[in-house]
């Protein structure tokens, strides 16, 4: 078994760092043996993928190739083999994983840009991870659960969600959330700090199993 964590939040102490780590401790406790990688997409971000990307990727596609070890076939030139020494190794990691951990917070209804950037470049191109599972430990600044007035506007787990299925055919995605951070930090949410405090500690409890 390998696990891949991931974080993308932009705070170094951060709630969605919290339940990832949390989460990263109990699986490496239940398997001692198995592999462990982690890359902090905030402190170490993902370059943007450019106009030599998409090129490796339409070459990949005409010719069919669909063995990954053969993807660096289609480097022809110097601009191409610099974004294939980008995406290489990331592909290697997500291939190699059986447990793709993300932390990452909520921003502006949405992910960070840097893993979108992490996103955009493995979707080189589109191969099915079956098989495999997803674990994402969240962090919102409001309350977007099921039935909340904000529910509406969750493009974060949505997305997520959608991706994950429509991309990688992987349905095995679980989410886990910190909610109503912001309570911490805005008067105007003083009010829903016990909220935020029982949300994270059940958070917590979940990451532990």
């Amino acid at each position: 078994m390998n696990l891949l964590h991931l974080d993308a939040s932009a705070r170094t102490k951060s709630f969605s760092r919290e339940l990832s780590a949390r989460y990263a401790h109990t699986w490496r406790t239940a398997n001692p043996d198995g592999g462990y990688t982690y890359r902090d997409l905030a402190a170490d971000p993902i370059p943007h993928i450019r106009e030599a990307w998409t090129e490796l990727c339409d070459y990949v596609l005409a010719h069919e190739i669909t063995d990954i070890s053969r993807y660096g076939e289609a480097v022809r030139t110097p601009e191409q083999r610099e974004a294939w020494q980008i995406l290489e190794p990331l592909l290697d990691e997500v291939v190699a994983a059986d447990v793709i951990l993300i932390g990452t917070p909520m921003y502006n209804f949405s992910i960070p840009s840097s893993l979108k950037a992490w996103i955009d470049q493995i979707t080189f191109p589109k191969m099915s991870l079956e098989g495999r599972s997803f674990v994402v430990t969240g962090a919102r600044g409001g309350a977007y659960g099921p039935g909340t007035p904000r529910e509406p506007v969750d493009h974060e787990e949505r997305y997520l969600r959608d991706f994950f299925k429509g991309h990688f055919a992987v349905e095995d995605v679980t989410f886990i959330h910190t909610e109503l951070v912001n309570a911490l930090i805005d008067p105007r949410l003083a009010e829903f700090r016990d909220k935020h405090e029982a949300s994270r500690e059940a958070a917590l409890k979940e990451v532990s199993r």
